[in-house]
This record gives C-alpha cells, sequence and structure tokens, in this order.
C-alpha cells in the first residue's frame, strides 16, 4: 500500500511522539485481543446502531447540529487539516481536503469548538464514554488511505450530516465491508480494522466523528477506562492537544483582527 512520503528533518519532540506510538502498539496488542474476547457487542467491523440507547437522541437532533456545523463552515478555508493537529495522519493525507473541528480530544476540551457549538458539546456530554468528539470534512475527490485507529478499548460513531447526492461515491471500507453515509443516520464501526474512505463525488462530505468506550463487563470496563485515560496524557495525544490550542489561537486573532482599510490611490 502506498504511504505519503513523511517529512525530512524531524525535530526531537516528533520523534518522541513517534516513538511512543511504535511503543504504545506493542503494549496494546495483547490487550485488544483481550477486549475483543471480552467485549460486549462482539467483535466485529460494523455494529448495529440501535445496540446502542444513546444514538436515537443524537439522530433525533441530527438538525440541531447541522445548523452549528453550517456556521462553522462558513469559514471552511481557515479549519485545520486533520494532519496539522494529528501529526501521525501525514502517513493518511497531506493536503487541504480532509479538515476536522474539534469539540473534545480524548477528555479534553477544545474550547473554541464548544462555545461555537453549544448544543453540539451538551449532546456530546450526554453520551456515555464518549471520549473524543470532532466534525470531519471531506472534500470533494478525497480519497484517505488505508490505516488502522489507535487503540480497540474504544469504538468509532459517525453521523450523517451533509452527504453527497450520489451515496455510492462516498464510502468508507472497514475490512472487507463497505458502507456508505446516510444523511441523519449513525454508523458504529470498529476502526483497529483497516479501513480507508473515497469520496468519489464533486460534493463535500461531513461527518459526527464520535470516538467511545467499547461496551466491556465489569471490571474490565474499569481497567479500559484507565487505559484509555492514560493514553489521553501521552506525548501523542498531548502534541494534538498543543497544534489544536495553536490553530485556536490563530484563529481568534484572525477573526478579532480589524479588516484592513483600503486607502486611496494617490
Amino acid at each position: 500500500m502506498q504511504r505519503v512520503p513523511e517529512p525530512q528533518g524531524k525535530s526531537t519532540w516528533e520523534r518522541v511522539v513517534e516513538l511512543t506510538i511504535a511503543v504504545g502498539e506493542r503494549i496494546l496488542a495483547p490487550i485488544e485481543r483481550f477486549i475483543g474476547r471480552r467485549s460486549l457487542v462482539g467483535d466485529a467491523t460494523f455494529f448495529p446502531p440501535e445496540r446502542f440507547p444513546w444514538v436515537e437522541q443524537l439522530e433525533q437532533n441530527w438538525s440541531v447540529i447541522r445548523e452549528e456545523l453550517e456556521r462553522v463552515l462558513e469559514d471552511h478555508a481557515a479549519l485545520p487539516n486533520f494532519q496539522d493537529i494529528s501529526k501521525d495522519q501525514i502517513e493518511i493525507t497531506d493536503d487541504d481536503r480532509w479538515k476536522t473541528f474539534f469539540l473534545y480530544g480524548y477528555g479534553f476540551e477544545a474550547k473554541l469548538g464548544t462555545e461555537m457549538c453549544p448544543r453540539t458539546a451538551a449532546l456530546m456530554r450526554e453520551v456515555p464514554g464518549m471520549t473524543t468528539a470532532m466534525f470531519s470534512i471531506l472534500s470533494p475527490g478525497k480519497h484517505i488511505l488505508d490505516h488502522r485507529g489507535p487503540y480497540k478499548g474504544v469504538l468509532r460513531y459517525m453521523l450523517g450530516l451533509i452527504v453527497p447526492r450520489d451515496e455510492q461515491a462516498c464510502r468508507i471500507r472497514v475490512g472487507e465491508d463497505i458502507r456508505h453515509w446516510e444523511q441523519g443516520k449513525s454508523m458504529i464501526f470498529d476502526d483497529t480494522f483497516n479501513h480507508e474512505v473515497w469520496n468519489d463525488t464533486d460534493e463535500t462530505r461531513v461527518v459526527l466523528f464520535l470516538d467511545v468506550l467499547r461496551p466491556l463487563p465489569s471490571p474490565d470496563s474499569a481497567i479500559n477506562r484507565l487505559i484509555v485515560k492514560a493514553i489521553s496524557y501521552s506525548p501523542f495525544v498531548l502534541d494534538a492537544k498543543r497544534n489544536q490550542e495553536a490553530w485556536e489561537k490563530r484563529y481568534r486573532e484572525r477573526r478579532q483582527a480589524p479588516a484592513a482599510v483600503e486607502q486611496p490611490a494617490a
């Protein structure tokens, strides 16, 4: 599989983040096998949304969420590319056609996101085990390369908010299974299966993107929660938090800067 070339001249901090990811993958591998066996919803690629009671409330409020999203998209060009926040994404995307807008990331609050989307943020706080919440914005023609998520102790949820008219041309493959987004409808999958995404249309696709704790029996659920908490303080996550805060500062400064006054010609 082809990967995006890595940039040269990495800093010491970038190398620490990479090392943390590599070590973490080795440590978590046996834990993930155990989680797959103990999962209360099974160990599959996709899961029926009706198995998760909190999904209904999000679908009932999808238009509320979309309304706040549309205000965010008014300044689409200023939104960060995913790899600008999470540097490891450079392996699967290196252009400006996959943008994000965070509300929460591994328990950390993105203050700008929760300020601009207060009703969405309130809905996110009601989702049991929510660790990450954001909008994922895929431009026309974008292909996200094959990859896998960092940890099997969470499941990925997506709610279709803006879906191209040709739904069949905008799709996700998880393992060997392919699904398409529907407006106002949910999708839940295990992102530790290799997956990739295509938007082979001339329209933008936007979903609400959540990571939630995988349902496990006690005491496994408590151990899983502790592992996710530990991950939230890893250099990998702290780097993303630092990048998010830096972007928010630039965004606020840009919005607050007075408009340039056009000078009359001499």
